[in-house]
């Protein structure tokens, strides 16, 4: 569900037409429901309310510091995997107790800001980054939580490059060795062991993935517990998927309803880190065609939107559904295309192969299902100053990251003296 719907022949956000946001910001543009992030952070913290839990929002999906304010205001917390993501967290307002720092690279910097905020715990990757985070801690003159990310050998029957949980992954610590590495952590002076982390992946769209991977980690915590070991989290990560065309994932309430009976009375905190199903239909990239390109083997629709924009098509294959911003377009004739952006690579497309009413330039699109890893992973590829985000509340429009500027993408460049 999504606050994204044609009225009066007109997209809206809300109560808010699009192309009058498009009209004050320009194109292109991010533009986010308030209303659909409540919801969607609501239906995922109520479907666990019988169980002591944490929600940790996967800042990688969205980090807008309005975003994070939304969240921190709804009662989460985040899942950071940078000394970037900490600063922007900390100055969203979300409480120190309720952050998790995932990563497989943490450095000693990171380690160390991350302690003298005092967060509720670091996922560690590997013994070598538990050896580092216990000099970090007794250099501090601290003792640093941790909660060991293992690798469940699981397969999530999504994307390969957003599939962490099988043995050839860069993430967690294989399952056959979990014993040896918490032990290890445990003898450490300046570590207290205090959970047990897996994450399995990413657009998950069944729920026995999750199943599957819980199963074994609570076979841990049971010898675990046997060696003494008292594991007071438990965290199952992220990764329920959303509807970006014909999917049909599980809904939250339908993945409380597989986890519940089995952590049900184990004394343990959950902790979840969902990003992309709160975030990612809460958003639209909006783009502005300019110009229609009939060659021998395809026709294009070249629009001012790129890859450096929106780059999971691009990195992924990814499908966004693309709906005309007039819904008077849809009464023209089809044809299939490709949607394009400006820059000067091959990849730099929105859609392949897609059927669209025909567009003319000045027609305003959406690309929707954009608000996770849509305007985080944009970048200035051929110097293409960021989009601006906005977020709509009712009928009000707030602009919460303004449109950058020529200069802005020199700040912090030099020519040294000797270049004149």
């Amino acid at each position: 569900m999504h606050n994204f719907e044609y009225r009066e022949g007109e997209l809206y956000c809300e109560q808010v037409p699009v192309s009058r946001i498009a009209k004050e910001v320009g194109t292109p543009c991010y533009i986010y429901s308030h209303a659909t992030l409540i919801r969607h952070f609501r239906a995922y913290d109520s479907a666990f309310k019988n169980i002591p839990h944490v929600i940790a929002f996967a800042m990688k999906a969205n980090s807008n510091l309005a975003i994070l304010r939304l969240m921190a205001k709804e009662g989460s917390g985040v899942d950071i995997v940078s000394g970037g993501e900490l600063f922007r967290a900390l100055k969203a307002g979300v409480p120190p107790s309720k952050i998790v720092f995932a990563g497989v690279g943490k450095n000693a910097e990171e380690i160390r800001d991350a302690l003298n905020a005092d967060i509720l715990m670091f996922n560690v990757e590997s013994s070598a980054e538990i050896r580092a985070i216990n000099d970090v801690a007794a250099a501090a003159g601290k003792k640093a939580r941790v909660a060991l990310r293992i690798n469940p050998d699981i397969d999530p029957k999504t994307h390969p490059y957003i599939s962490t949980g099988l043995k050839k992954s860069k993430f967690g610590i294989a399952a056959d060795r979990a014993l040896e590495e918490f032990t290890l952590a445990s003898s450490l002076g300046h570590i207290e062991v205090v959970g047990v982390h897996a994450h399995i992946g990413s657009q998950l769209t069944e729920v026995t993935p999750f199943v599957e991977s819980l199963k074994k980690v609570l076979k841990l915590v049971e010898a675990l517990k046997a060696q003494g070991i008292n594991i007071r989290y438990l965290n199952i990560g992220g990764g329920l998927g959303i509807t970006y065309s014909d999917e049909k994932p599980p809904l939250p309430q339908d993945l409380a309803d597989a986890v519940s009976p089995l952590v049900q009375g184990l004394n343990l905190t959950l902790v979840m880190e969902p990003g992309r199903v709160i975030v990612g239909n809460a958003g639209i990239l909006v783009t502005k065609a300019l110009y229609e390109k009939v060659g021998e083997a395809k026709r294009f629709i070249i629009v001012d939107a790129a890859m450096n924009d929106l780059i999971r098509p691009s990195l992924y294959s990814a499908y966004h559904e693309i709906r005309p911003v007039s819904e008077s377009l849809l009464q023209r004739p089809k044809h299939v295309v490709d949607v394009v952006g400006p820059v000067c690579e091959s990849g730099d497309f929105l859609a392949k192969d897609r059927t669209l009413p025909e567009v003319k330039p000045g027609d305003l699109l959406a690309v929707m299902s954009a608000g996770a890893y849509g305007f985080v992973m944009a970048s200035n590829y051929n110097s293409r100053p960021r989009v601006p985000e906005v977020l709509v509340k009712e009928g009000e429009v707030h602009v919460i990251r303004a449109r950058e500027t020529y200069e802005d993408l020199v700040k912090g460049e030099t020519v040294p003296a000797f270049l004149g």
